[in-house]
């Protein structure tokens, strides 16, 4: 187990922030898990889980103690896959194609860790981790006892999770298993996918030109955070009523939208920060990506409050010409 005091969490945020943490702690299995559980049971001190930093803006420097999973492996039985906390998520896509399984295709390059992917319930192109995820194994804090908890223990919803509310800070994550399909049945219609496929004159995909595609995709429209520090998408996409939806839409020919149900629609916040004139724009060393109007980007030296001015700035602007709130899909401490 790793235990560093006075410990820079620059690598641990792709934001590139240079914050520290008075003591930072890493397990690499059960047992050390339950020896973290227990030092933060007799410290009493504040703590902040973190796995690949992909989804952590930092405002200032951590007066406790960061807890860090390195549980690493995956292991197959028939068609579930489980895999360690600390495992990248983009390593578990591409070995669940080289097991022939299929149903994360869609979620390719997104950054982070599988225990963020049961925390965040991550998402792209039509897919969401909870579509996938079978059960979480975890040690819970109060008692240092391993537990089980099903996808329907969870609660999942849009980005989000019981694990964001009222189990925040309550477990430290083991494994998450995941279960996956042996037929290869692509999702091709979200987003910008065929046309992508198209101009790769491929009309139907193999699961890894599938993977490949969505990777080009992210990468044109992403900026990679070793050169420019970003968190990928900063805000969530706002669900409308479909009042409200058509109400814009008689606005505003051609609105990208997607159906939730009957009565509500999901507009694309990058597409409403553009309207408001933000894309390509700056405040200071915080920018929006000239790609996409959905990622903030430290300029070089940007504090995590300078980014967070720039967020509630957009939100103003966004809320002011459309009357929708959207909100942080980033952690901010």
């Amino acid at each position: 187990m790793r235990d560093i005091r006075d410990y820079s969490l620059l690598g641990h945020n792709t934001f590139g922030i240079d914050a520290k943490c008075s003591r930072f702690l890493e397990y690499a299995d059960e047992t050390e898990a339950r020896l973290v559980a227990k030092i933060l049971r007799e410290e009493g001190q504040p703590f902040l889980i973190v796995g690949g930093g992909s989804n952590l803006l930092l405002t200032r420097d951590f007066e406790g103690i960061v807890v860090h999973s390195a549980i690493k492996g995956c292991e197959v039985k028939g068609t579930e896959m489980t895999c360690g906390s600390g495992m990248t998520w983009d390593d578990v896509v591409a070995l669940s194609l080289d097991a022939s399984l299929y149903g994360m295709e869609n979620l390719s390059l997104i950054p982070g860790d599988v225990g963020a992917s049961a925390v965040q319930n991550i998402g792209a192109y039509g897919v969401e981790a909870k579509d996938l995820i079978v059960r979480v194994e975890a040690v819970e804090i109060a008692t240092g006892e391993t537990c089980t908890l099903t996808n329907a223990d969870c609660q999942y919803g849009y980005r989000d999770s019981r694990f964001k509310h009222d189990w925040k800070n309550r477990y430290l994550m083991l494994r998450v298993t995941y279960r996956l399909a042996t037929e290869y049945r692509p999702r091709l219609d979200y987003g910008n996918i065929r046309a992508e496929l198209e101009c790769k004159g491929i009309s139907e995909p193999t699961a890894w030109q599938l993977r490949e595609t969505i990777i080009d995709i992210r990468r044109q429209k992403l900026p990679d955070p070793e050169v420019t520090g970003n968190a990928g998408s900063f805000f969530m996409n706002p669900v409308v009523t479909r009042e409200k939806y058509e109400e814009l839409a008689a606005q505003y020919e051609g609105m990208p939208h997607y159906t939730i149900d009957a009565e509500h629609e999901k507009i694309p916040a990058g597409w409403l920060i553009d309207q408001c004139g933000w894309k390509g724009r700056a405040l200071g060393r915080a920018g929006v990506h000239s790609k996409q109007a959905l990622v903030l980007v430290n300029l070089g030296g940007a504090t995590g409050n300078e980014i967070v001015a720039l967020c509630e700035q957009i939100r103003h602007d966004v809320r002011e010409r459309f009357e929708i709130d959207i909100h942080p899909e980033v952690n901010i401490i």
